[in-house]
Formats: C-alpha cells, sequence, structure tokens
C-alpha cells in the first residue's frame, strides 16, 4: 500500500500517538512505541523533503487564511443600513463612546471591542441605531464591522490547526477548512456587528490551544507548553466575558484538564510533589488567569461607562448613585420619610424597577376595571407618590404644620402625584399571578376607602423607628386583606404595556418581591444629606451586575413578528433568519447555513456514532487491528471523541434553556460539527483505501473522495452565496429569481 496523503502508514501512527490529547500521550509515545513505529517506517525522509512539506503546510495555511480573509471582507460594506441585531451592538458601541451606562443581559467585552474598533476607525458615536434599515449616510460603521469581519476571518484557520494537529491530517484540516470557508451561515455573522464572530473566535481560540497544550504533553513546563495553557485561561477570559455561553467551552476544557491530572495522578513514575506542580500550574492558568481577566474587563466596563444613561433603573439606588448624571450622583435629598413627601419607590429584586402607574385602566375582564399599577424599569414622572396619613386630606407640607416622620408601624397612604389616584387593593385576583390579589389606582383627587390603607414596615426594626431613605427595607401591608405588596416580575401583555405586573400577596413571607426602598425624596421642609456614603465597592456592584444580566437573560421574550426557533430546528438548517429586506424591491440577507454542509455535517455526526461504536466495540473486545487502522482507529477516537464533545457541550444545553431561543445560537456548536466532518471523512477514506489495497484504483479513492467533498462544498456556495452577499429582484418562488429552485424546504423564507 503506497503512502497516503499526508505522511507514510508507519509515520501517521507515530504522528498520531504524538498528536493525543491528554498525559497518557506523552507515556504512550514514550522511547519504546516511538522506537518500534519507527522500526516500521520504510525510509525516513530526507531533509529537502521534510523542508518542502513544512513549506507545503506553511502554504496551505496561508491560502486557507486568505481565502477566508477574502470571502469575509467582500462586499463588507454592502447595505449601508442597519441589519437585525446591529441595532443592539452598534447602539452600545456608540453608548461605550459617549460613557453612556447600559444594561445588557451579556457581559461587557463584545461591545467593548466593538466600541474601540468603532472609536479607532473614527466613529464618533452620534449615529443613533433605532431600528434596522435605517442607513448609515455620512457615519462611519465600517471600523466595527471590520472589527467584526476580522475576527470572523479567523474561525477558518484555527479549524484548520485544530483539525490538523488532532489528524495529523493535511486533508482533513484542509475539508475543514472548506467546509467553515463555504457556509454561507458563518460568513453571514461574520460581516455585520454582532457578538457572534467575537465569541466564536474566543471559542476557537480556546480549543486550539488546548489541543495544542496537549501536544506538548511529553514536554511539560517548557516555553510552548506554558505558552498554550496561558493562552488557553486567556481565551477562556475572553469567550465568558462576551457571552455566558462561554462557559460551555469552559466546560469542555475543564473537563479534559481533569482527566489530564486523573492520567498524571496514575503515572507512579511522577512523584507527588509533580503532580502538585501540574495541578498548580492548571489552577493558576485556567482558573486564576481567567478570573482575574474576566473580573478586570468589568472594572474597565464600569470604569468607561461614568454617565447615566437608559440602564439606570435596572440596577439599586446605590449603585445609580456612582453615575454622574443621575439625580443620585452627588445628591443631597432628606435622610427620613415625612409625610407630604414626594417619593419614588423602588422594588429590591434586581431588574422589577419602580411602583409606577399610569392613566390606562386594566380591560374588561381583568379584576376590577380601575387604574393600573405596575413597575417600570426606566425613571419616569408616573414613578412619583405622595405619602399622606391615612385619616386626613390635610396639606402636610402647609407651614403653619409642623414636621411629622413617617415611622415603623404606621398606617399611610400612596397618592400617585400625576392622576392624584390612591395605592389600592382588593380581593378581585391579580391579572397574571394566581392567588394574589389585584393592584389598582383607586380614588378621586385622593379621596377613596379603606382599601387605599397600608401599614408601612421596616425589615428587622422596631415600632416608631424613623424610615431612611435609600437605606431602610420597607413592606407595605394591605390593612384590609393582610397581603404584602410586591412584584410577580412577570411581564404584563400589549395592554399593560408590557411592564411588569404588581400584586399584592396573601403569602407573608419576607422575599426581594416585596421588599421595597424608596430612593427619590423631595420634600422642602427638610434639610438635605449628601449621599455619597452610599456608593457600592466594586465587588457588591459587580455582584449585583450578574445577578441582573441572570434575570435579565432568563426574562428575554420573543419581539413582535420575530423569528424564534427551538434547538431540533438548527441542526436540519429547518429555518433561517431574515437579517435584511423582505420585499423583492429591498437588498436581502437571510442568514441561512448552507444546506450541503450543514447536512453533511448532520450525517457525519450520525456516521461517527455508528463507526466509533463499531470500532470502540472492537478495540474493548481485543481484536487485532492492522498497524494502519490501529493509528487511523485512534484518531477517529481521541480526535473526533473531542470535538464531538464540544459539539455536545455547546448544543444540548440550550434543550433546557427557558428563555427565548434563535437560529444563530447554534453556530459555535456548527464549528465542532464541521470538524467532526473533516476528520471523519479524511478517516473512512482512508480505511476504504486501505481495505481495497489488493484493488489498483484503491490509491485514487482518498484523493477523489476528499475532492468531491471539496468541490461540492465549492458548488454549493456558488450556489447560495447570494443569501450572505445578499439579493435583489424577484423573491425564490419567482422563476425570474436567481435563487428559483434553490428553496429546497419550505420554511426557509427568502
Amino acid at each position: 500500500m503506497p503512502p497516503a496523503t499526508g505522511g507514510g502508514l508507519a509515520e501517521s501512527e507515530l504522528r498520531s500517538r504524538r498528536g493525543r490529547c491528554g498525559p497518557q500521550a506523552a507515556r504512550a509515545a514514550g522511547r519504546d512505541v516511538a522506537t518500534e513505529a519507527a522500526a516500521r517506517s520504510p525510509k525516513r525522509p530526507a531533509r529537502g523533503s521534510q523542508r518542502f512539506e513544512a513549506a507545503g503546510r506553511w502554504a496551505l495555511l496561508a491560502l486557507v487564511t486568505l481565502l477566508s480573509f477574502a470571502t469575509r471582507f467582500h462586499r463588507l460594506a454592502e447595505p449601508r443600513h442597519i441589519c437585525w441585531d446591529e441595532t443592539h451592538f452598534g447602539k452600545m458601541g456608540s453608548y461605550y463612546i459617549n460613557r453612556t451606562f447600559f444594561f445588557d443581559v451579556h457581559p461587557p467585552l463584545g461591545k467593548m471591542l466593538i466600541g474601540l474598533a468603532g472609536y479607532l476607525s473614527g466613529y464618533d458615536g452620534t449615529f443613533l441605531f433605532q431600528k434596522p434599515g435605517d442607513k448609515y449616510e455620512h457615519h462611519s460603521y465600517m471600523g466595527m464591522r471590520g472589527f467584526c469581519a476580522f475576527l470572523g476571518s479567523w474561525l477558518v484557520p484555527f479549524a484548520y490547526l485544530t483539525v490538523l494537529d488532532l489528524s495529523k491530517s493535511l486533508s482533513a484540516a484542509l475539508l475543514t477548512a472548506a467546509l467553515l470557508t463555504f457556509d454561507t451561515g458563518c460568513l453571514t455573522l461574520s460581516q455585520y456587528i454582532l457578538l457572534d464572530p467575537i465569541l466564536m473566535f474566543f471559542i476557537m481560540a480556546a480549543m486550539l490551544s488546548m489541543v495544542k497544550y496537549n501536544s506538548c504533553a511529553n514536554r511539560p513546563f517548557s516555553a510552548p507548553w506554558w505558552f498554550w495553557l496561558s493562552l488557553t485561561g486567556v481565551s477562556l477570559a475572553g469567550a465568558l466575558g462576551v457571552k455566558f455561553v462561554g462557559l460551555f467551552i469552559i466546560l469542555q476544557v475543564g473537563l479534559n484538564t481533569i482527566a489530564d491530572l486523573w492520567h498524571l495522578f496514575g503515572d507512579l513514575s511522577l512523584s507527588l510533589v509533580t503532580v502538585g506542580k501540574h495541578l498548580t500550574a492548571r489552577v493558576l492558568c485556567l482558573i486564576v488567569l481567567p478570573l482575574a481577566l474576566y473580573t478586570a474587563t468589568f472594572a474597565v466596563h464600569f470604569m468607561v461607562l461614568s454617565k447615566s444613561g437608559p440602564g439606570d433603573g435596572f440596577f439599586s439606588s446605590a449603585f445609580q448613585a456612582r453615575l454622574s448624571g443621575n439625580n443620585l450622583h452627588n445628591a443631597s435629598i432628606p435622610e427620613h420619610l415625612a409625610y407630604g413627601s414626594v417619593i419614588t419607590v423602588k422594588n429590591l429584586r434586581m431588574a422589577i424597577g419602580y411602583l409606577h402607574s399610569h392613566r390606562h385602566l386594566y380591560p374588561e375582564g381583568i379584576g376590577a376595571r380601575q387604574q393600573q399599577v405596575t413597575t417600570y424599569l426606566h425613571k419616569d414622572y408616573n414613578n412619583l407618590w405622595i405619602i399622606k396619613k391615612h385619616n386626613t386630606n390635610s396639606d402636610p407640607l402647609d407651614p403653619s404644620f409642623p414636621v411629622e416622620f413617617v415611622r415603623h408601624g404606621d398606617i399611610i397612604r400612596l397618592e400617585h402625584k400625576e392622576t392624584s389616584r390612591n395605592l389600592h387593593s382588593h380581593y378581585h385576583e391579580a391579572p397574571l399571578t394566581r392567588k394574589h390579589y389585584q393592584v389598582t389606582g383607586y380614588g378621586i383627587n385622593g379621596t377613596g376607602d379603606s382599601n387605599d390603607f397600608w401599614r408601612i414596615e421596616v425589615v428587622n426594626r422596631k415600632f416608631g423607628n424613623r424610615i431612611k431613605v435609600l437605606r431602610s427595607r420597607i413592606r407595605l401591608i394591605h390593612l384590609v386583606t393582610g397581603c404584602v405588596l410586591g412584584s410577580s416580575g412577570k411581564v404584563l401583555p400589549k395592554w399593560g404595556w408590557e411592564q411588569l405586573e404588581v400584586t399584592c400577596t396573601p403569602y407573608l413571607k419576607e422575599t426581594l418581591n416585596s421588599i421595597w426602598n424608596v430612593e427619590d425624596h423631595i420634600n422642602p421642609k427638610l434639610p438635605n444629606i449628601s449621599l455619597n456614603v452610599l456608593q457600592p465597592s466594586f465587588p457588591e456592584i459587580l455582584l449585583e451586575s450578574h445577578m441582573v444580566m441572570i434575570r435579565g437573560n432568563s426574562g428575554l421574550k420573543p419581539k413582535d413578528n420575530e423569528f424564534t426557533s427551538k434547538p431540533w430546528h438548527w441542526p436540519i438548517n429547518y429555518q433561517g433568519l431574515r437579517f435584511s429586506g423582505i420585499n423583492d424591491t429591498d437588498f436581502r440577507v437571510y442568514l441561512l447555513g448552507n444546506p450541503v454542509v450543514w447536512w453533511l455535517n448532520l450525517l457525519s455526526i450520525a456516521l461517527y456514532l455508528l463507526s466509533g461504536s463499531i470500532i470502540a466495540i472492537a478495540i474493548q473486545r481485543g481484536a487485532q487491528l492492522p498497524a494502519e487502522v490501529a493509528g487511523l482507529s485512534q484518531v477517529l477516537l481521541r480526535g473526533g471523541g473531542q470535538v464531538l464533545l464540544g459539539w455536545t457541550l455547546h448544543y444540548f444545553p440550550f434543550f433546557l434553556m427557558g428563555r427565548v431561543l434563535y437560529f444563530h445560537h447554534y453556530f459555535p456548536a456548527m464549528l465542532f460539527s464541521s470538524m467532526l466532518t473533516g476528520i471523519l471523512w479524511d478517516t473512512l477514506l482512508r480505511l476504504c483505501a486501505w481495505g481495497l489495497a489488493s484493488w489498483p484504483l484503491a490509491r485514487g479513492i482518498h484523493v477523489v473522495g476528499i475532492l468531491s467533498l471539496l468541490l461540492g462544498a465549492a458548488y454549493s456556495f456558488y450556489l447560495f452565496h447570494p443569501l450572505a452577499y445578499g439579493m435583489v429582484g424577484p423573491l425564490a418562488q419567482d422563476p425570474q429569481s436567481p435563487m428559483a429552485g434553490l428553496r429546497w424546504l419550505d420554511s426557509w423564507d427568502f
């Protein structure tokens, strides 16, 4: 059997052993094994041949990288308007340039990098990014798109190098690179101002670094070993700093590290001191370093975003006091609550907001048809309430009346300043939460009934104590029903302006949902104190920001007319996502994976599970495999198993998520499935060539098979590339459309 592409028979076995993941590679590729493998090698390649092979590898890597960059930067400026989520992440980049505080459900690194790219490329942060379709006009947006395309372009060479290291096969690496280069979905995601290319860049960088430091297992504590181990930690921090789904690659590296240390612990030739050094190195590089970098991104985030902005209301009063321009920053307000004060009342549960009312009524069939009371996350005049005694309508601000402070245990009435209706509850059921009572605004000019009376209590305080603004944690107990004012956190329908439900719960257990504090406090009869003493420490704001992000993620709901999808849709490429345009006169971009690539990946996963199971059973049963088959089997099981684990970890957790999901969430998993496809088909074709060695054309099976897959991927890209680069003219249903006949599934909406 002549040597297959990428190395001779014995040489390929030796390389596969040297490239194994984990410390067992160092032991398996020890001196005896290497000597035995070298003895089977028919002839050591000449020095010139080695140089030629190395030059060929570098040339192929350069070609792959150049093609990736060319496809990602081609027509990058088109369309010259906002596409899909550019409206969010471009706007957030503007916030960083303007130093305006905002809230997002993802960690800050990706948006900070987008803002930095815009700033360095001359963008001044003045474009509003209001909605998809708005034209950029004279604003400089190419720096931000170019930055995302730059990082997205590295996905292909990273995957190429990862597969090359796992399989020691140029053809497997080349096939993987072709699948990703010619995938219209990866191309589309890389060309816009999005977090996805940044996230996938760090995921693939972490995967490549992990594979590289695994391959250095026979040289522990060497400079390359430390470099790749440290770079793995840096990449993990980057992935988590962009999106929380970076936890999946952290889990993969963690599992690899646990297996690594377990095998080291079982190597009796190593002293416990040496094992301890290995453990310490991994703790420093894979735990301490990523955590330090991740924390540092938040430190920069809070330092840059120092001005009040649209995200203030998601955070606590103490947090807002550190933002310049916020009414609490460097503010002086009365310290103790008094009757007649105009106040805002904020719920202490993260991302609930302020007690709010407006002139709209609850609709027919939703409890009593009275004025709505909700919570609202943003500053608004409709958040203002006047605190009054329950049994009098006299004006406490009359100069002739002495100041009377509100105390723990007092019976009060809260009158909505804008509408003069009282905070009210009764036995009608709440709009969304069963067994809770409805809360409304009731009365005329402050005159209502006994259902407007509330007892104010300070948590863990004695009766008679004064109530401090910002610092006192209060509860409002309804006097008639005995229920406690709170917010369920549930989003009301359109009739409630998608604000959050306020209820009165008969369950008196103390929870953050039913605990409030007084934030704004206006009373001209009282002296003011400075709020600077209330500003929180960095650990406190770091913890609070994570609580708000986690709650925000779990509360994400689909927008009107928005295409959402389910995880089972993704691998089969069931439904794409419209990035731009709807009508035949629009410039249309449609996010859809190259169907040939995606369905080949899906087939490859099934074939891998079948072939891998057969090989694993055969090995477990003690089958004596020929040297070539044994080497290829190890590549398939170990290299393929590593990327299959990556696909599993980046895909199946989405089945457990309750938040809204979109098609683009699958793309990190798609990177791993493409790497598996490259390894699988290269290995299967080599096995076929070996099995048919007696056939005269056997040597061509591998070459023809790889070329066929490469050409198929390239031709399918030629057919479907308008989806990524943009289409104008008739829709696919029209026979005159350039996409006519390519709408293979009815669910594809292009």
